[in-house]
């Protein structure tokens, strides 16, 4: 009787630990779109008011009168899908040499690719640009999408998924006269979908709320992304919230999509690759 008490004590702290934590997380996220509807004289009002006494949708109309949002939005979709698209094939390719090929020097060559991620990206971004500036990529959307498609991170996570893949499996295509490169685009790609999932998630969230990279590489309003553009809604003196908040709404319903579609094999593949260690 005594240890079922206890089990169900701990398992009330359990959920009321996760119900607090949740409610952390999502009171941002609700007030962002309640602001969002706001009049723009009742979003700095005292005390601040969660629901408003008026609605208004007029300011997600308003908000692509101003600015061109929807080129800003296409800009950002099309550097988004390339840039995942690329570090797609570059780390499944780097993954799959060093979780299945024997080559002398592969685990220290892969430990130093892996200590990159220790370094910080603001101290990269100068020689980016200067590389960039040398190859005439500055203003292009080259020089949005080719730095982001290259990432130790989705090295490392497509290796050790790749690690969990039975060799057999290979080894019986080997035997059938396979080279390396069928066996890694028809075994390995089709059996590594959860970790694929995992990356194309990542490495699109990445690059959608990329904004420090576009502001040094762009300028012209013509190729800004979303993030970058909505900064301009943001006054030097004054700013409307309801506006700024219609704006980040829209550019977050993507990425809500993208999880959302994703999500199975989201936590499949973290689960497989080891990560959760």
């Amino acid at each position: 009787m005594d240890n079922s008490i206890s089990q169900t004590v701990r398992k009330t702290l359990f959920y009321s630990v996760l119900v607090f934590g949740a409610l952390i997380m999502i009171i941002p996220f609700l007030w962002m779109i309640t602001t969002s509807l706001k009049t723009r004289g009742a979003t700095l009002v005292l005390p601040p008011q969660f629901i408003p006494d008026e609605i208004n949708f007029a300011n997600y109309q308003r908000v692509a009168e101003v600015f061109p949002v929807g080129r800003f939005f296409l800009n950002s979709l099309f550097v988004a899908l390339t840039s995942t698209i690329g570090q797609i094939i570059t780390a499944s390719m780097a993954a799959y040499a060093f979780a299945r090929i024997e080559f002398k020097g592969r685990e220290v060559i892969f430990l130093i690719y892996l200590a990159t991620l220790m370094v910080p990206t603001q101290v990269t971004m100068i020689p980016q640009f200067i590389l960039m500036k040398y190859l005439g990529w500055l203003e292009s959307y080259r020089g949005l999408i080719v730095p982001g498609i290259f990432n130790a991170f989705g090295t490392f996570l497509l290796r050790q998924f790749f690690l969990t893949i039975p060799k057999s499996l290979e080894e019986a295509a080997f035997i059938d006269g396979a080279s390396h490169f069928r066996v890694y685009r028809q075994i390995i790609m089709p059996l590594a979908k959860p970790a694929l999932a995992t990356l194309s998630v990542f490495a699109f969230m990445q690059s959608w709320n990329s904004y420090l990279w576009p502001l040094i590489i762009v300028s012209e309003k013509a190729k800004m992304t979303l993030p970058l553009g909505l900064s301009l809604l943001q006054g030097r003196w004054t700013t409307d919230w309801n506006l700024m908040m219609a704006g980040v709404v829209i550019s977050v319903i993507p990425v809500l999509a993208v999880y959302l579609f994703a999500q199975k094999y989201l936590i499949q593949g973290i689960t497989l690759s080891g990560l959760k260690e």
